[in-house]
């Protein structure tokens, strides 16, 4: 019974605003690193289209100081050469320059540079109106003074001049680029430093959100996919270890919720389905009633009690439903000592009666008058620590049989609601086994009760042998079966040995094995040899549904039937279907009966063998059914070399013997009846057969009474005389004058009777008939009949046999 735990309320806040201000936090750090990569490109583009824009006026300036040095080195050629290819390059610059110079000043970048290339502009024209067209002039008019020395300095400094300008210019302007390039390097790497920390602390923000969302989200999914898996293996013990993590603490603690409630319902399902296979494994009442205690105990209750009417335990219906009158018929705790009372004892009265439903008893301190009565009772529960209780009754079929109580301490957690139902079905699965055990019990009862009336209550010392047996029912559900055992006598101090098993158990079996026991009994009177008793036997049991308003289904059995005659020491015996006997000589030896069994009884048709035995006194006879040798458990063959090497050992007596067997071979609660019949042969002394041929002549008919006189006076029975000589007279007489050769008269005295036998030749049996006033015959066996205890026919393989008995005298006291 698992303890109940508490459940852990997660934190507030949630997962939605945290990662709400995470994505803006990120969104703003990514906006403004591309604000500043923004801004640094246009920057750059700026300075970029200044550096530009600087870069065609050192290029325009170089061409006006190109223009410049073709002017000047034209007019130099010219002067002294005068040739006048060489005023070509002069013409040319003289004509590009002022076009050059303006461009120059419109291509400047600043006012500064602007004004210088004015200054550039002025200086170039006044060096081309004031010095290099006077000059040209001059050279093509042949003055001297073109090529003066004074001229030429005037020229060379009015050209360095200008290029001093020009070179200022470039100076200027290389200054202003490689300035502005070293500012856009600056700016350069301060964006790239600065777009390298926004990025970094991107990274580091998304690095930290995805750790954050891995060890608050992505573990404990995984945790609980693993725990998933675990409890769809089965493992419903499995739990996810509660993190209390906002949403996902609230989604474990959900997750084990749902894991405790589905274990929460295995555990019933189980409790129940146990239930089911568990209680009710035998037909007892008892064990029964003790598997629901081993079922429920610890797993339901603490302690469980089960009372039952008196009745219930004997098959019978209890006659009321108001709880008197209960015993409790079990009880289990987990503690062994407990203030319940005990098994055996009478249920302590109270409100817990049957039929009266299942109740539920939350706290028993809060109202012991709702389920007890007793003080006493109530103060010792309470302080052995009994905190709770359910009872339920145990009805079914609308009978009410018992009571059951399911006890919990306050070390335990208290009944609730939702158990009723499972106490409910415990009593409703309890109540239902607990009256089939008391049905079948009823019933066991009913075909002990009719197999007992139908079987030989005891046996009765005969002369030809010593008797012992065993006889054990069946524990099976299969009900009592439909085994029997006899032992009949016959005439002539012979005796019969039946040994047989109906098909089947129950009632019906035991009711058909009763037919059978008498079928035989009456066919033994007839005196038939064992074939023709058993084909007697095959054809009753053919038409015992003959009639019948319900077929009683199929109908089979087997069948041993031995006769021993204890004068010629002989053994005749046939089987239909069942084991034969085990024969143990005198001096131990075990050996198997010779022959083979016939088919078993019911199929009609088949003729049946007799097996012909000589038996020496003292000889054992060991006849037993299936159930003695063959089980679920047992080979039929492994059975019979058991029962071989225990009936080997020699026993003290018969009776220990069969005890001795019986253990040797019993290893549990036998699947079908067992029957064991033990049958030690004794020889008739040849002192106690007189035996005599009797010509077939009326005359010796005197002559047998004589011989019988003598006899009986030999044996000190001549009180007997008178009316053996008048049987012996009659059954002679009969037998000369219906009868045929040869005729044999035999007396036979054991311990109890005198027999008289008279054998003749023919097979016609006679009758018994009452003779009228005028008839000269007729009288002769009514007159024996009369003055006889028991008298008979049997046939026999030369023709037939006429006896009958009288009681010898009782001895007088020495």
């Amino acid at each position: 019974m698992q303890r109940r735990g508490r459940t852990r309320t997660p934190p507030q806040g949630g997962l939605v605003p945290l990662t709400a201000v995470t994505g803006a936090l990120l969104a703003v750090l990514i906006g403004l690193v591309f604000l500043m990569l923004l801004w640094a490109i246009q920057d750059a583009r700026g300075s970029l289209v200044t550096a530009r824009g600087g870069r065609p006026a050192l290029t325009q300036a170089m061409t006006v100081e190109k223009a410049v040095v073709d002017m000047e080195g034209g007019q130099l050629s010219y002067v002294i050469t005068r040739q006048d290819e060489f005023l070509k390059p002069w013409r040319a610059g003289r004509a590009a320059f002022p076009v050059q110079a303006q461009r120059l000043v419109d291509m400047s970048p600043s006012p500064s540079q602007r004004q210088l290339a004015r200054q550039i502009r002025q200086s170039g024209q006044s060096f081309i109106h004031d010095y290099s067209v006077p000059l040209v002039d001059a050279a093509r008019r042949g003055d001297p003074a073109a090529v003066s020395s004074a001229r030429t300095r005037e020229g060379r400094q009015l050209v360095e001049a200008l290029r001093g300008q020009l070179s200022d210019y470039l100076a200027d302007e290389r200054g202003v680029i490689d300035k502005q390039e070293h500012a856009l390097e600056h700016r350069m790497d301060h964006l790239t430093f600065a777009a390298s920390v926004g990025v970094a602390g991107a990274v580091l923000l998304i690095v930290g959100f995805g750790a954050y969302v891995t060890r608050v989200i992505v573990w404990p999914v995984r945790r609980m996919a693993v725990t998933a898996t675990r409890l769809a293996a089965g493992d419903l013990s499995a739990r996810v270890p509660p993190s209390g993590r906002r949403e996902i603490g609230q989604l474990e603690t959900a997750f084990n919720s749902m894991a405790a409630s589905l274990e929460k319902s295995h555990r019933r399902l189980r409790l129940l389905y146990d239930a089911g296979t568990a209680v009710g494994t035998t037909l007892d009442v008892r064990r029964t009633a003790d598997e629901l205690v081993r079922v429920a105990v610890p797993r339901f209750a603490d302690h469980v009690t089960v009372d039952l009417a008196a009745a219930v335990l004997t098959g019978g219906e209890p006659a009321n439903d108001d709880g008197e009158g209960l015993r409790r018929v079990a009880i289990g705790g987990i503690r062994d000592e407990s203030p319940l009372a005990p098994v055996g004892a009478p249920a302590a009265p109270g409100r817990a009666a049957p039929g009266t439903g299942a109740a539920l008893h939350t706290d028993l301190r809060t109202a012991p008058a709702g389920w007890a009565t007793d003080t006493r009772c109530v103060d010792r529960l309470l302080a052995y620590g009994m905190g709770s209780l359910i009872t339920a009754p145990l009805s079914a079929q609308g009978v009410t049989m018992g009571v059951i109580a399911f006890w919990r301490t306050r070390d335990s957690p208290p009944f609730e609601k939702d158990d009723l139902s499972d106490a409910e079905e415990l009593a409703a699965k309890t109540a239902a086994a607990i009256d089939n055990a008391r049905r079948y019990t009823r019933e066991r009862e009913t075909a002990l009760a009719l197999q007992h009336s139908l079987l030989p209550h005891s046996l009765p010392a005969r002369p030809a042998v010593d008797i012992a047996y065993r006889y054990l029912p069946t524990g099976t559900r299969a009900g009592v079966g439909g085994d029997w055992l006899d032992v009949i006598p016959l005439s002539g101090t012979r005796v019969a040995l039946v040994v047989g098993d109906v098909v089947g158990h129950g009632i019906q079996a035991s009711a058909t094995m009763g037919r059978l026991r008498t079928a035989v009994r009456t066919l033994a009177d007839v005196d038939l040899p064992p074939e023709e008793l058993l084909t007697h036997l095959d054809d009753l049991v053919l038409h015992l549904d003959d009639g019948a308003l319900e077929p009683a289904g199929e109908v089979g059995s087997t069948c041993l039937y031995a006769v021993y005659d204890p004068v010629s020491r002989h053994c005749s015996l046939a089987s239909a279907g069942h084991p034969l006997p085990f024969v143990i000589t005198p001096q131990g030896a075990v050996e198997k009966a010779p022959g083979q069994p016939g088919p078993p009884l019911g199929l009609g048709g088949l003729a049946f063998e007799t097996t012909e035995l000589d038996l020496a006194g003292g000889t054992t006879l060991a006849l037993f059914s299936n159930g003695l040798v063959h089980s679920r458990n047992l080979d039929l063959s492994q059975g019979l070399d058991r029962l071989r090497r225990a009936l080997a050992t020699p026993g003290e007596s018969l009776e220990a013997t069969c005890d001795h067997v019986v253990a040797a071979l019993r290893t549990g609660e036998p699947a079908d009846d067992v029957t064991l019949l033990l049958a030690r042969t004794r020889a008739l002394p040849c002192d106690q057969v007189a035996t005599w041929d009797v010509p077939s002549d009326p005359e010796h008919v005197a002559r047998a009474r004589t011989l019988t006189t003598r006899q009986l006076g030999a044996w000190q029975l001549d009180d007997l005389s008178f009316t053996t000589e008048l049987v012996v007279s009659e059954l002679v007489t009969n037998a000369i004058r219906y009868g045929g050769s040869p005729i044999q008269l035999r007396l036979i005295r054991d311990t109890t009777m005198l027999i008289c036998e008279v054998s003749d030749g023919s097979s016609t049996a006679p009758h018994l008939r009452r003779a009228r006033v005028f008839d000269e015959g007729g009288r002769g066996l009514l007159l024996v009949a009369q003055l006889t205890q028991r008298w008979g026919t049997r046939q026999t393989s030369a023709g037939k046999t006429i006896w009958c008995e009288q009681a010898l005298p009782p001895a007088e006291p020495s």
